[in-house]
């Protein structure tokens, strides 16, 4: 569980959290209330989601369950430096659709004293590592990994299984497309 404890003094240390779980597990729904909290205190941010996530508003990042927030739109994560002026804190929506280059740019953030919060799948439906995901949460201060319930069983689910039948790792879907799944019933279709 994340405990949101800071260093004694964070206006000189900035650091990075992930957000990371299967999809329907609230990962969107974490980061937004971690940015509402921001909002209250009336600290400067910025929140960032990739081009490439077309399900809803191309100028909100919007939960399963309709919770939203203000967003950028980016197609890379060089122009998330570009819009960048000095906020004290940079979220990150969606973080495994982003090239390598996120990577570097989350740290670079960090280093200068930003609170830099990214959301993101762990694993792709294949349940291998998701693109810059692992190096993220390497590099992370703190980690948080929320589950989904499995719909076959009601257990903790970790795994988004597609349902659909296309094969490359990228597609954009909800529930029609992807379904939470646990280990055990993951392992049971799979097999």
């Amino acid at each position: 569980m994340f405990l949101e404890q800071f260093p004694a003094d964070g206006k000189q240390h900035g650091w990075v959290e992930v957000i990371c779980g299967s999809m329907f597990s609230g990962k969107t729904e974490e980061l937004i209330r971690r940015l509402r909290r921001v909002e209250f205190s009336n600290l400067s941010l910025l929140l960032f989601k990739p081009k490439i996530d077309t399900r809803n508003s191309d100028k909100k990042v919007v939960s399963h369950n309709g919770v939203h927030f203000e967003a950028i739109e980016v197609d890379n994560s060089k122009e998330i430096l570009e819009h960048w002026a000095n906020e004290r804190i940079v979220a990150i929506d969606e973080a495994q659709f982003f090239d390598e280059g996120i990577i570097a740019v989350v740290n670079e953030l960090a280093s200068k004293g930003v609170r830099v919060i990214c959301a993101g799948l762990d694993m792709d439906f294949q349940s291998n590592p998701f693109g810059p995901m692992p190096f993220l949460m390497a590099s992370a201060e703190y980690i948080t990994k929320v589950h989904a319930i499995c719909m076959l069983c009601g257990n903790l689910a970790q795994y988004s299984h597609r349902k659909a039948k296309e094969t490359e790792q990228v597609l954009v879907g909800a529930v029609e497309e992807y379904e939470p799944l646990c280990r055990a019933c993951y392992n049971k279709i799979k097999h």
